[in-house]
């Protein structure tokens, strides 16, 4: 099915998933300037929305379908009939269709959720996929907190949606709950266990609860999971979901996995700013490939070595993510070779001597002073020559 086996393919659900987050929610034109530049950045699949949730939503899939060409745009839904009536009904533009229905798989869910037991909701998952089949050919099932289910019974499942239709199968870490050997070992399980697995993709789609959302992606694409499932920023309920940035540009940076996307990385500080301002929502500043301080170097050792070969501290360069430059920011723990780098940059090359007057002036202003600017390097060059 998979033509290239190591390719990735790139799942973005901002625009459902991500949200979800309190406060963040976007205008259908909002939505549909994310998705065209969604679709620039090279993602694969947007899922555009939970069309039976609101009008608002459905009409959303209904714009996004006519405003994208090339990534398949899909429709969530629960396993009901009417849920996927719905979908099929908002997908009637788009080029590339697809349905993504599913319930929950966990004891957890099908006992304090479903109040149901494993062979109704064995039943339920068969059928909704086989009936969103005769509309849509497309069709992934994810089997709601996968991470906490139990194995032989997630690999059951998962076989008999496959053998009903299912082209893709999400392994969803819903709570954020695995260890990503714990998570890459699910993946694993399905792969050996699963006897018709070579006629669907697998999906993962973890959360961040943990903080481990990344690494459980990477661990569940290392045993054989070729989709990921992701948002810009790594926005999305309670703690967030997988960063898409960060997993795409991991491949990138480790070609030994012999894994790839067709992701435009060149995009993600562009996309990441239009998604942290329409969304309302600040990246953190140290938050990985797109924050603010991701390329700034303040520790003078770090400094010095950058300035040096800058591959001594960076494992990315800046413009492979679109990222305006590196810094050199000017702190109390700067050394000389930053302070010299500034300071020939605005014109003044001075000799050891003259350089080491301006530094210890520059160590008691930067003591005293957080933000270190060029007005600020040009003021204590003209003291030194004043006192000269």
């Amino acid at each position: 099915m998979i033509h290239d086996p190591n390719r990735v393919y790139v799942f973005d659900t901002t625009l459902r998933d991500g949200e979800q987050v309190p406060g963040c929610q976007l205008t259908t034109s909002e939505k549909i300037e994310i998705a065209r530049e969604l679709e620039a950045l090279g993602v694969d699949i947007i899922e555009a929305g939970f069309p039976i949730s609101s009008p608002g939503d459905f009409q959303s899939v209904v714009e996004i379908s006519k405003s994208v060409t090339h990534p398949t745009v899909c429709a969530l839904t629960r396993a009901n009939r009417g849920d996927i009536d719905v979908a099929v009904e908002s997908l009637r533009y788009a080029k590339h269709p697809r349905i993504h229905t599913g319930i929950g798989s966990s004891d957890q869910h099908i006992k304090h959720k479903f109040n149901s037991t494993r062979e109704e909701i064995l039943a339920r998952a068969v059928d909704a996929v086989k009936y969103a089949k005769k509309s849509v050919e497309d069709i992934e099932f994810y089997a709601e907190d996968a991470g906490r289910a139990d194995v032989a019974f997630l690999a059951q499942m998962i076989e008999a949606v496959i053998a009903a239709g299912a082209t893709v199968v999400n392994i969803p870490d819903t709570n954020g709950y695995c260890l990503p050997e714990q998570y890459g070992g699910k993946i694993k399980y399905l792969k050996d266990n699963v006897q018709n697995i070579d006629k669907a993709i697998i999906s993962v789609h973890c959360h961040n609860d943990l903080g481990l959302a990344t690494a459980n992606s990477v661990a569940g694409l290392q045993y054989g999971a070729r989709q990921i499932e992701g948002t810009i920023n790594g926005i999305g309920e309670r703690a967030g979901n997988t960063s898409i940035e960060e997993v795409v540009m991991i491949l990138k940076t480790h070609p030994t996995l012999g894994l790839h996307t067709h992701i435009n990385a060149r995009n993600f500080y562009e996309i990441s700013r239009m998604v942290s301002t329409q969304m309302r929502m600040p990246v953190q500043a140290n938050k990985a490939i797109v924050g603010s301080n991701a390329f700034a170097h303040s520790s003078g050792i770090h400094q010095d070595g950058f300035l040096k070969n800058r591959e001594n501290y960076e494992i990315i360069k800046p413009e492979d993510v679109g990222f305006p430059n590196a810094s050199i920011v000017l702190t109390a723990r700067s050394g000389r070779h930053a302070l010299k780098f500034h300071l020939e940059r605005l014109g003044h090359s001075l000799d050891k001597k003259e350089l080491e007057d301006v530094y210890k002036n520059f160590l008691t202003l930067a003591d005293v002073k957080l933000d270190i600017d060029d007005n600020d390097l040009l003021s204590l060059v003209a003291y030194r020559l004043v006192r000269q």
